[in-house]
């Protein structure tokens, strides 16, 4: 079939998971980055722990108040509940949409100073076929850029946009929204109007190859970096962060695309709902839903309140809900901190997953 006997549906599922006032919960880790998660708690990663843990998510009484979309490993779209119920059938009676993970992480960019290309083709439109007919009606491609004195090269950023291009054509036609993901990583010393120039050369490049692959921009959603200085770089307010970031979607993403999605990119949980509540009061028109798609800034806490442990469940919800609330209230530009969120850095350098 090809995206436009899709088409409404694209938009459709597009529209719900940008609706007002919600965001994604990134719970896509594969089985290596959430065994780093469980690490950090002492949980052994095995498949009974990560099904106990991603039920504890999507059991999460109230969480549609919150959010809009989730975003599964494969691993996590086939499983059940303790009492043999799918999660995909929790997820739909709450009217969460499901998302899937499509790629198969980055390669060495032969010839580069360790720049990267995401892998991922084999086999990607009988994976989303598939997928849809489980019940996911979005999918995410990661692409991954870095900033440096002669980087990203041309070559990386033309192959990226490529690629994501490429992924979103194969996900419309599959019935898929594709979340369109050029992560410009923050790595580095640079100041704030370096990574202003990268990450609008990356998103207008990527919207280049889009128009070229004739993707449904009405049926896409971006998730994109917040416009920070690098990780070792000159300290910014939360405002200017929020001015920045504006400027460069303004300045390169189409209004046709109905939500973006920010990922936290290793920010604190506190930092990433602040900044995120900058961009949506800066005093520029935005004219596309902006809000969250965060992985460890909406489970950084959730899974130190858990630890593994049954009778902690209940107290782990509870956490998730909240920072669900505060991301929920930061992407309608209304969230004022009581200063409990944690500030602890999750920056982890050249992060994959």
């Amino acid at each position: 079939m090809a995206a436009t006997d899709f088409r409404q549906e694209l938009i459709s599922t597009a529209n719900a998971v940008a609706s007002p006032g919600k965001g994604i919960l990134a719970a896509d880790e594969s089985t290596g980055t959430i065994g780093k998660r469980f690490d950090g708690i002492n949980v052994e990663n095995i498949e009974e722990n990560r099904r106990a843990y991603r039920e504890l998510l999507v059991t999460t009484e109230g969480l549609e108040k919150y959010i809009s979309g989730i975003i599964l490993f494969e691993e996590t779209l086939y499983q059940k509940t303790a009492d043999g119920t799918p999660f995909v059938d929790i997820l739909k009676k709450k009217g969460i949409a499901i998302g899937i993970k499509v790629d198969l992480g980055v390669r060495p960019l032969r010839a580069t100073d360790g720049e990267t290309y995401t892998q991922g083709w084999d086999n990607l439109a009988d994976r989303c076929k598939k997928y849809y007919e489980q019940g996911a009606r979005f999918a995410k491609w990661r692409a991954v850029l870095k900033i440096g004195e002669a980087l990203p090269s041309e070559l990386a950023i033309e192959e990226n946009a490529r690629g994501l291009a490429m992924y979103g054509m194969i996900c419309q036609e599959n019935g898929l929204v594709p979340i369109i993901e050029p992560e410009v990583l923050s790595d580095g010393s640079h100041g704030i109007e370096k990574c202003v120039q990268v990450t609008q050369k990356v998103i207008a490049a990527t919207y280049k190859a889009l128009h070229r692959y004739n993707l449904l921009l009405e049926g896409t959603l971006l998730k994109p970096n917040m416009v920070t200085p690098g990780q070792s770089g000159p300290k910014v307010t939360h405002e200017e962060i929020g001015m920045a970031t504006l400027t460069v979607l303004r300045r390169t993403v189409p209004g046709a695309v109905p939500g973006i999605t920010f990922l936290s990119g290793g920010q604190s949980e506190e930092d990433a709902t602040r900044n995120l509540n900058a961009i949506n009061a800066a005093p520029m028109a935005r004219p596309w839903n902006v809000s969250f798609s965060y992985g460890r800034a909406l489970q950084h806490s959730v899974l130190r309140a858990w630890l593994g442990k049954k009778e902690n469940v209940a107290a782990a919800q509870e956490v998730l809900m909240k920072r669900a609330k505060a991301n929920s209230e930061a992407s309608q530009g209304k969230y004022v901190s009581d200063g409990k969120a944690s500030g602890e850095s999750l920056f982890v350098s050249n992060y994959s997953y």
